[in-house]
């Protein structure tokens, strides 16, 4: 039997105030914008022409069948068909599972393993349930060392994310929080000359730092500048937005970063033009009261089972808002699900197999583009899969030619960096092959060639 919430009164009060009398009157379509004649639709079709008909259309999409140098953020990575297999399982998708995971013991599990997982690739004693993506993960990051030492400033590199800075930015319009940058230095990572300086006046409640930064460089501070913020009371914030990193780089918390946020799409999430993504926090056990959205526990029932359940939610839905410690509603439930799958697959040893697969072809990337004509390299530093190549030449013409011939070489810089706008971002991982590389070559070559003579 239907369970209706309210009474027919409580229909008839709530129509009086919009001025209607009936339910039907409520939806009826307005003469304005009433249709006058049938739609002119296709009709009905038979499964096998309609699957016919949606491979026309996919077909017409020529970025998917292009080749791909892209990076900055969003990576090309193979997601195993056992990861959707298993996640699109509707024990995982019924309306509200993801959402309301109290009602699920192997949601909760699941996002117990994804903490885990986290917690272990960070160095760092706690992670929470997911965040929308990575660039919400950094603000997130930044309220919770607002929250720790109630200071009004930060300190930025340059390096990270443009999208993750305006996001940030954002964030802090609304806090009346100042932001101020640390710039690039001339190695392409963060000039750190004047952090003594800066930090010394107890000002900023962190410094945040990415690694790999967006130019693909690895950019941890030394130890003076961790020294620097430990003697003035800033909290470093590490950011990862290639996680796949993690799995052969030192974890953020061996360079000093008690809160690490980031984003993990490239653990089997597909890049889906975009989104959704799935950011994480993880953070040393003395902000975990600070930490946004939610965490799951382990424990027992009261028959001695092992169970999991919420536990610590500081979001607002569950706790007084003034007491809230973010405004977070929802998070990347089943993204994460897709992650922790991912990485249950592939194990340790796939994992650094799979990262180390990524250095060596961005390897040969790096080496074939600088060994042409009219390219270098721009920056020497150590780097992840990705970096940046210097054509010499305004970089956003030479993209267009090579799409058209179906190569999506990189990433024109000059569109975040004025000062780069000769070069462009590269990037490599384990679904780029040697063709893919000498095909960039050959069209790179020839694009540079017109460039001359223009």
């Amino acid at each position: 039997m239907p369970y209706y919430p309210h009474t027919e009164r409580d229909i008839e009060q709530m129509l009086a105030v919009v001025g209607v009398a009936s339910l039907q009157e409520l939806l009826k379509v307005p003469e304005a914008v009433a249709l006058r004649e049938e739609l002119d639709v296709v009709p009905a079709l038979p499964e096998t022409e309609i699957g016919k008909r949606f491979d026309e259309f996919a077909s017409k999409n020529r970025a998917a069948q292009a080749i791909s140098f892209l990076g900055a953020g969003a990576y090309r990575h193979y997601c195993p068909p056992a990861i959707m297999t298993l996640a699109m399982r509707g024990e995982f998708l019924t309306a509200y599972t993801p959402y309301q995971a109290e009602v699920s013991q192997g949601y909760l599990q699941a996002i117990y393993e994804w903490q885990t997982y986290i917690c272990l690739l960070t160095g760092l004693d706690i992670a929470n349930a997911s965040v929308y993506d990575g660039a919400t993960a950094l603000a997130e990051a930044a309220i919770m060392a607002l929250n720790a030492n109630g200071r009004k400033r930060i300190l930025v590199s340059r390096c990270i994310h443009p999208n993750y800075r305006a996001v940030l930015k954002t964030y802090c319009d609304g806090l009346d929080v100042e932001i101020d940058e640390l710039p690039v230095s001339t190695n392409g990572g963060t000039d750190f000359a004047q952090c003594a300086e800066l930090m010394a006046r107890k000002e900023y409640a962190a410094l945040a730092v990415q690694s790999p930064n967006f130019f693909g460089n690895l950019d941890a501070p030394d130890e003076a500048v961790r020294a620097e913020a430990e003697e003035s009371g800033t909290i470093l914030i590490g950011v990862v937005a290639e996680a796949l990193s993690l799995a052969v780089l030192q974890p953020p918390s061996n360079w000093g970063a008690e809160i690490v946020a980031g984003e993990a799409q490239s653990f089997g999430v597909a890049m889906a033009y975009g989104g959704p993504y799935v950011g994480f926090i993880a953070s040393k056990n003395a902000h975990l009261r600070r930490i946004p959205g939610r965490l799951v526990g382990r424990t027992v029932d009261k028959h001695g089972k092992e169970a999991y359940v919420l536990t610590l939610q500081a979001r607002e839905q569950h706790i007084r808002r003034e007491r809230a410690t973010s405004n977070i509603c929802t998070n990347q439930a089943h993204c994460a699900l897709i992650a922790t799958i991912y990485l249950a697959l592939l194990g340790r040893a796939g994992l650094q197999d799979c990262a180390t697969e990524n250095l060596r072809r961005s390897r040969e990337l790096a080496t074939k583009v600088s060994s042409m004509t009219g390219c270098t390299l721009k920056f020497d530093a150590p780097f992840f899969n990705e970096f940046v190549v210097d054509v010499h030449t305004d970089a956003v013409p030479v993209l267009a030619r090579l799409q058209k011939e179906n190569i999506l070489a990189g990433v024109a810089l000059g569109r975040f960096y004025a000062e780069y706008s000769n070069c462009i971002l590269m990037a490599a991982t384990e679904l780029t092959s040697s063709a893919d590389i000498d095909a960039l070559c050959d069209a790179l070559k020839e694009a540079l060639h017109v460039a001359a003579r223009v």
